[in-house]
């Protein structure tokens, strides 16, 4: 069986999500900051009349911040029926993955969480990281951003 998925960069690093986990992927645009948020949420943004809440994706994993460019992208995905965008570096590519190139994530990758990687995709020669991004948010966190809507 094939899978879809997204490829996204974060720095120089490749991480990817299920195609089916993604609403949209939009422009960064501008966002309106939001007071007593966790750090990590960068505001909200109006999108054909949704407030969707934007998360810089690199704060949240404790990675090196980078200037926003023109290759700057927001992932929409749905959280517990609320739409929630990530700001990524770029998304690259999509990709169709045979399951036997799914595998389980080492116990410790890059510092980044167990918790978040769902798997590592092997493909061609490079390993990709397939984080899910309901995970990444605690559910304080998705409460907190709920009420922001």
């Amino acid at each position: 069986m094939l899978n879809q998925i997204v490829i996204f960069k974060l720095n120089d690093e490749e991480f990817c999500v299920d195609i089916m986990d993604v609403l949209e992927i939009i422009r960064m645009q501008t966002i309106t900051k939001v007071p007593d948020v966790p750090s990590f949420v960068e505001g909200i943004i109006n999108l054909r009349g949704t407030v969707i809440p934007i998360i810089d994706l690199k704060k949240r994993l404790k990675l090196k911040l980078t200037n926003y460019d023109d290759d700057t992208r927001i992932i929409i995905i749905k959280i517990n029926e609320k739409s929630v965008g990530f700001i990524v570096d770029s998304v690259t590519e999509v990709l169709h993955v045979e399951n036997d190139s799914i595998k389980e994530a080492p116990d410790i990758i890059a510092g980044i969480g167990k918790e978040y990687i769902e798997s590592v995709v092997s493909y061609d020669d490079r390993l990709i990281i397939n984080l899910d991004l309901e995970k990444i948010l605690t559910e304080s966190e998705k409460r907190e951003i709920e009420e922001m809507q």
